[in-house]
């Protein structure tokens, strides 16, 4: 019974993962087809936001199949939830400082946070040096970071 309810959890994340690429690939398609056949720097964000979205549903699928498996050990389990939590924890403090940013007059912007660096790609043509110092002092009394680990990218 245990190996039967291990296949069919891999089987409907298998089928989950293909109907989101599915979708991934369809909602691009829409997305960047603009009247003059070009791409728009909103269609970026967005398209960025439902990757990001929908990589990690799968990471959290993919988490709760863990901490729901009963041939999990306790070990799996606990790394399991500490992911998870650590998971939500980054994606909270992405959206906080989205929205600090947006608040200093940027009309958008995506902010990743790794182990190492955190980078934020701001819609933008060019940024003064006042917005670079905006940005990085938001990045820096959010999360705790030195300049060297965050880098600004301007999307026109």
């Amino acid at each position: 019974m245990k190996k039967r309810t291990k296949i069919i959890i891999i089987a409907a994340m298998v089928l989950l993962l293909g109907v989101t690429g599915y979708l991934n690939v369809m909602l691009n398609k829409s997305i960047s087809k603009v009247d003059d056949g070009s791409t728009t720097t909103s269609s970026y964000f967005q398209t960025y936001r439902t990757d990001r979205e929908s990589t990690r549903d799968q990471e959290m699928l993919y988490y709760d199949a863990i901490i729901a498996s009963e041939s999990s050990t306790e070990e799996a389990i606990k790394n399991a939830e500490n992911a998870k939590l650590a998971l939500i924890e980054q994606m909270e403090q992405e959206l906080v400082v989205e929205g600090l940013i947006k608040s200093k007059g940027f009309e958008d912007c995506v902010v990743t946070i790794s182990d190492a660096n955190v980078n934020a790609v701001v819609k933008a043509s060019e940024l003064s040096s006042t917005q670079v110092a905006q940005i990085v002092e938001i990045i820096q009394s959010q999360l705790a970071t030195s300049i060297e680990n965050i880098k600004i990218i301007p999307v026109e």
